[in-house]
């Protein structure tokens, strides 16, 4: 959850660390510059002109401490590169990078000088302090407090709070109040991602989605094997039956426009809160990344929390598969023929496949029951993925122009960017079985090849005919090893805020 302390005001209150100021290309300074400069004696003017570093170019930081007398200890130069270039994604990237350069400096507060030159400097503002706290989140949930042995360490403190001086006041905090509601989503999905898997294994999951959905309105509905024995959904329950901790479906349905009739919108996700592959077992190197192959189910929860936080005016079904994929003498084995909700029969060639069996009973089930305007899925679903696009880009596939044209313009709004995949026929018809209706891997193997596209063949087997769906492979961009402007390694939350932005657009009432 956000810890980072966000507030706006029109004056200074001069009780921070540091302050913050803006320049641009060729050392141009932002208008509250002069003032500063007026508060500190010339100083700024005088370490400015003998820096020959800095030069303002896009996302270049600068620490300078102040002298005594001064109201702060330092001032930080924010170089924001053109000024006409200032968009909101880039004002959103200079938050997050100057967090990045305020890492072990022992910095807690600042005081960013917005510019109110800047054509919407309040949006601009509200976009930076978002970037502030993405880029500031920490999983630090399982990091003992005991010091005594690190009595010769200093201390380390992180950034605490971050208080943005600027004209329109009241536009910035009605602004930033809708945006705290998306970033509480993203840390949710962020944190599930993280958690370890004797922590989040399927019954602790569906638990904790509830505590975390419940209070916000969100009604929750958890169905154990007993309900999914019930209603056959004898894809996902392979899946799960040689784990001892127990696969659930969580159903969670957010009605914020209860003056509608129209259908909701449905997302489901993949969860696979632990991954060995089962019979087909992962090679043991990194295979404690595959904590993260629930990453699709968390951008669903933290979707749902996101609209519900913020009350968004529409109606919204979210459904998770959770299943852990282990392998014993219970296990589900390659040759194994299974039967799905929807009726049809499934061969499995290969356990590890198993993320598309979990979703193809949660999509049938959604279309079956809620017959939803529009499905979309997201899921950690395919290696083959990440070879194709890394970790720049989802790849989408899309039944629907419209729909993908809607996804693809949330997603330059929000900076969590999705390309299009082929969605063909081919690859639909690759999956049929031979003695099944369909079968888990393409009929020529790994000699196929477009592994992502056939994985969205088979999805689109349980896809009912005039259904409006696209399925997102996040399998890149779920998870990443590097830091980013605005994420920081392992858990990204993705999906959440692209989501978020494409309900917002075109699907709620105003």
């Amino acid at each position: 959850m956000m810890t980072l302390d966000i507030s706006f005001s029109k004056a200074p209150s001069k009780n921070a660390d540091a302050a913050v100021v803006c320049f641009y290309k060729g050392k141009e300074p932002s208008a509250p510059v002069a003032s500063l400069n007026y508060e500190v004696k010339g100083f700024v003017d005088h370490v400015l002109g003998k820096n020959k570093s800095f030069n303002g170019g896009f996302g270049q930081v600068e620490i300078m401490m102040l002298p005594e007398e001064a109201p702060y200890s330092y001032v930080i130069f924010l170089g924001c590169g053109d000024k006409d270039k200032v968009d909101n994604i880039k004002s959103e990237q200079l938050g997050g990078k100057l967090v990045a350069a305020l890492d072990g400096r022992n910095i807690e507060s600042i005081e960013f000088f917005v510019d109110n030159d800047l054509d919407g400097a309040a949006v601009k503002a509200v976009q930076i302090a978002s970037g502030v706290a993405l880029r500031a989140y920490k999983f630090e949930r399982y990091k003992s407090d005991d010091k005594n042995n690190k009595e010769d360490e200093p201390e380390k403190k992180n950034l605490e709070k971050a208080h943005f001086v600027l004209f329109d006041t009241t536009v910035a905090e009605e602004l930033f109040k809708d945006k705290a509601s998306v970033l509480e989503g993203v840390f949710l999905a962020r944190d599930l991602v993280n958690d370890p898997p004797n922590a989040l294994y399927p019954d602790a999951y569906a638990k904790r989605i509830k505590d975390q959905l419940k209070p916000l309105g969100v009604d929750v509905e958890i169905l154990d094997e007993k309900k999914m024995k019930k209603l056959g959904m004898g894809a996902l329950l392979a899946v799960g039956q040689g784990s001892d901790n127990p696969p659930r479906i969580v159903i969670m349905r957010w009605r914020g426009d209860k003056t509608s009739s129209a259908a909701p919108l449905a997302f489901v996700g993949k969860g696979v809160t632990f991954d060995t592959g089962g019979i087909s077992l992962k090679p043991g190197l990194g295979m404690e990344e595959m904590k993260m192959d629930m990453g699709g189910s968390a951008a669903v929860v933290g979707l749902i929390k996101a609209l519900a936080g913020r009350k968004a005016k529409a109606n919204v079904i979210g459904v998770v598969g959770l299943v852990e994929n282990m392998p014993s003498s219970k296990a589900y084995r390659p040759a194994d023929i299974i039967t799905s909700y929807s009726g049809k029969t499934i061969e499995v060639l290969n356990t590890d496949a198993e993320g598309r069996l979990v979703l193809a009973d949660a999509l049938s089930y959604v279309q079956d029951v809620y017959k939803p305007n529009l499905v979309i899925d997201l899921a950690t679903l395919t290696g083959a993925m990440v070879i194709a696009l890394g970790h720049e880009y989802c790849g989408t596939f899309s039944s629907d122009d419209d729909l993908w044209a809607q996804l693809e313009h949330a997603g330059k709004d929000t900076g969590e960017a999705l390309w299009r995949m082929p969605l063909d026929k081919v690859w639909k018809e690759e999956m049929e079985g031979t003695i099944t209706d369909v079968q888990n891997m393409a009929k020529g193997g790994a000699a196929t090849g477009a592994g992502a596209c056939t994985a969205a063949g088979f999805l689109w087997q349980f896809i009912e005919e005039g259904t409006v769906w696209a399925h997102m492979d996040i399998a890149g961009t779920a998870w990443i090893k590097k830091d980013k402007d605005v994420v920081p390694k392992y858990g990204t939350g993705f999906g959440v805020r692209v989501l978020e932005r494409f309900v917002s657009q075109n699907y709620e009432r105003t």
